[in-house]
């Protein structure tokens, strides 16, 4: 089992910038669990991919909204991701979830792939 905390949401204006960190604690391995991801929501649509990272080499891949804007990255050491979200739009507004997958494949994008989920965390930029 893998448990996930996010942290860092917050109430910015446009232009701003945050980071979020997502914590997971249980079965972290790298021969467990091999990537992690931001995904995030808004009320009335479905979940939405943002960015992913494999949790042992650190490749990254992004969403198209959000390439150039937002970088995945994290620490093995502190079992840590992060997102560091840049030139934030009102557009990003939304609960952000961090998310781990078990399967080995790479660019996995769709909810369905990943197996475990923290619980939100809401970001939320004004015009």
């Amino acid at each position: 089992q893998v448990q996930l905390v996010e942290s860092g949401g917050g109430l910015v204006q446009a232009g701003d910038s945050l980071r979020l960190s997502c914590v997971a604690s249980g079965r972290t391995s790298s021969s467990y669990v091999n990537h992690m991801g931001w995904f995030r929501q808004v009320p009335g649509k479905e979940r939405e991919f943002v960015a992913t990272i494999s949790w042992s080499g650190g490749s990254a891949y992004y969403a198209d909204s959000v390439k150039g804007r937002f970088t995945i990255s994290r620490d093995n050491a502190k079992n840590a991701v992060y997102l560091q979200m840049n030139s934030l739009k009102p557009e990003d507004t939304a609960v952000y979830y961090c998310a781990a997958a078990l399967v080995s494949k790479w660019q996995i994008t769709a909810p369905s792939e990943y197996n475990y989920w923290g619980q939100g965390t809401q970001v939320t930029v004004s015009s």
